[in-house]
Parts: C-alpha cells; sequence; structure tokens
C-alpha cells in the first residue's frame, strides 16, 4: 500500500495561507491546534518541504524542542519533527543543513518516495510543492486548520487552473474558533 501524503495548512476563511509579505500575524494557536499537529507528525514518518519552508523549519523548531520556554505541546512538536526524516525539494541545492534531510531536484520524484516503503508523509508552507503536487495527482488528504478572518490579499492555498474537488472526512471546531477540516482528495 502506498504512502499518503497529506497537506496541513493554516489558512483563512478567504483561502490565503499568508499576507501579501507573509504576515502570519492572524494565526489563532491554542493547545488543541499543537496537539492536533504533534498528533499528525507522530502518525506520519516524513515531512515533505520547499527549500524556504525548510530553511525556515529547521532554524526553528530544533531549538524549540528544547527551549523550556516554550509550553509542553510545542516542545513535543518540535523534538518529532526534528527526529523525522525530511525531504527537501530543492532544484537549487542550495539547502539548510538539518538532521535526516535528503534533498531532491523535481517534484516528479516523489511518486517514487510515495510508492516506497514507510509511514505517511505530512507537507506543510511550500505552496510550489503543493501546486506540483496537486497537478500531479499525488495529494491523498488536505487538512485545513481554517482561520476566522478574512485578508483579502495575500497567498492563496490553492494556485491550479483546474478545480480540485474534495470529500469532507471531519470537521472540528476548536475552542480559538478555528475549524479543523480533513479532507480525501478523491
Amino acid at each position: 500500500m502506498a504512502r499518503k501524503i497529506i497537506v496541513s495548512m493554516w489558512t483563512t476563511l478567504d483561502g490565503f495561507v499568508a499576507g501579501p509579505r507573509d504576515e502570519m500575524d492572524w494565526l489563532r494557536i491554542d493547545d488543541q491546534v499543537m496537539r492536533y499537529e504533534r498528533e499528525l507528525v507522530e502518525s506520519a514518518d516524513t515531512l515533505l518541504l520547499g527549500r524556504i519552508t525548510h530553511t525556515d523549519f529547521a532554524s526553528y523548531w530544533p531549538k524549540a524542542a528544547h527551549d523550556p520556554g516554550e509550553p509542553e505541546e510545542v516542545r513535543r512538536y518540535g523534538s518529532r519533527v526534528d527526529a523525522m526524516e525530511k525531504i527537501v525539494v530543492s532544484a537549487s541545492g542550495d539547502t539548510t543543513p538539518w538532521r535526516n534531510t535528503q534533498r531532491i531536484d523535481h517534484p516528479e520524484q516523489i511518486n517514487e518516495l510515495k510508492q516506497g516503503p514507510g509511514g505517511d508523509i505530512v507537507v506543510y508552507g511550500s505552496l510550489g510543492v503543493i501546486r506540483s503536487l496537486t497537478e500531479l495527482g499525488l495529494i491523498d488528504e488536505v487538512h485545513l486548520l481554517l482561520h476566522p478572518i478574512f485578508l483579502q490579499n495575500g497567498k492563496p492555498l490553492f494556485d491550479t487552473s483546474q478545480p480540485v474537488r474534495l470529500d469532507l472526512i471531519s470537521a472540528e471546531p476548536l475552542p480559538s474558533g478555528v475549524v479543523l477540516s480533513k479532507y480525501h482528495v478523491p
């Protein structure tokens, strides 16, 4: 059985994942949001990231995992992410060093990873990678943490020329007002 590719993204009601200058000051993060994220990475064994997201994660999560000033859920998530296998998609080869990381040149190589041994693959951020995976039909699930805000401008999650139909798996409102919606991609 093939590994699942799961895209997990924090988004606004109008479909933006960041403001026009990458602002994310609109996020509402509570313990249940972090619990979902930790449980997601504990049930998977690989992160798939674009070069920029990989750099951002590499500069933050290994430190957060050991920072006593961070909440327990954040430290547990950071420890798991730091320990996981990480695949970074980078044509330039200019990647940040981080343990358990390997680089691939093209999103087309991801199908080989998906068919190989191992657990599920989680994708965060990495809009270019998500667009390529969408076009290649490789995404199995989309998990959206829908924040109750309209940005009206910013970076859209999906910027494809064709509609992407999704089947609802579940929807769960969280105390922060965020709704966690999980979808299967048929």
